[in-house]
């Protein structure tokens, strides 16, 4: 079967970025204060020229109306997204988990908005940039409820609801989600066929993405790169917090955000 190859969207970077962040699948939540410290602490330390945010941001988004709550773990969240985006530009892109997030996020973030998937020009390179989740094909099942909740009539219809009522439904998404984080389910991976027609039709040569939850490089004959970010988890033994920085001349490296654990 020919893979499918989506539309993509362009954005050229300014000449004058040096360094450029990527992070994904942070899945910030109230009750992980740890990768939320770690979080802030890249946002407020970063040397990076623009950060580029590539989806599960959070681990639920119940509504942008959530932002009207004082003290709510949503406002302080953007409002730690606000002072980064004074400093430099931030970019948004949908994942599984925060696909609720609206323009009013945005717009109260100062953040722009990303469409999966992006091609990045960073200087003479070419940079797919996705969730990952589109690439994940032999999932069907999970396609098939992809194409459900981004469904504009289906996503109103859940804002409808009382926000107290959203936030019960997320409290359950995470619970089932960390079911199937104790008993060892993984994500499917990516396609490899189809990575590689996007990367031909885009005409670039490197795409990064998130989802998965499996870092790695994977490089194939024809020199196209697929390069996964990693989760964060600072619970985790050993924690996870990891950016994957770009420098001017310099290419890729992953940077570990947390001191190095004591042996």
């Amino acid at each position: 079967m020919t893979p499918t190859v989506p539309r993509f969207e362009e954005l050229v970077a300014p000449s004058h970025w040096r360094t450029v962040d990527f992070i994904s699948d942070l899945h910030l939540q109230a009750s992980d204060p740890a990768t939320l410290a770690a979080w802030q602490q890249l946002l407020h330390t970063t040397p990076a020229d623009a950060l580029f945010i590539l989806g599960d941001l959070f681990e639920v988004w119940v509504g942008d109306d959530a932002l009207q709550e004082p003290g709510s773990f949503e406002a302080h969240c953007c409002a730690v997204l606000q002072a980064s985006a004074r400093r430099q530009p931030v970019f948004f892109m949908h994942g599984n988990r925060d696909f609720l997030a609206g323009e009013a996020f945005l717009r109260h973030c100062g953040i722009t908005g990303l469409a999966d998937p992006t091609v990045l020009t960073l200087g003479e390179e070419r940079i797919v940039l996705s969730h990952g989740d589109l690439l994940c094909v032999d999932d069907v099942d999970y396609q098939r409820f992809r194409q459900q909740v981004r469904n504009p009539v289906w996503q109103q219809q859940v804002l409808a609801q009382p926000l107290a009522a959203r936030r019960a439904q997320a409290r359950s998404i995470r619970s089932e989600s960390e079911a199937r984080k104790q008993s060892g389910e993984a994500y499917a991976d990516v396609d490899g066929p189809t990575a590689i027609a996007w990367l031909q039709a885009a005409g670039a040569r490197t795409l990064l993405h998130g989802h998965t939850h499996r870092p790695a490089e994977h490089t194939w004959a024809d020199g196209l790169t697929r390069v996964v970010l990693s989760d964060w988890d600072c619970t985790a033994t050993p924690p996870r917090a990891q950016v994957l920085r770009w420098q001017a001349g310099a290419g890729f490296a992953r940077i570990n955000t947390l001191a190095d654990p004591a042996p």
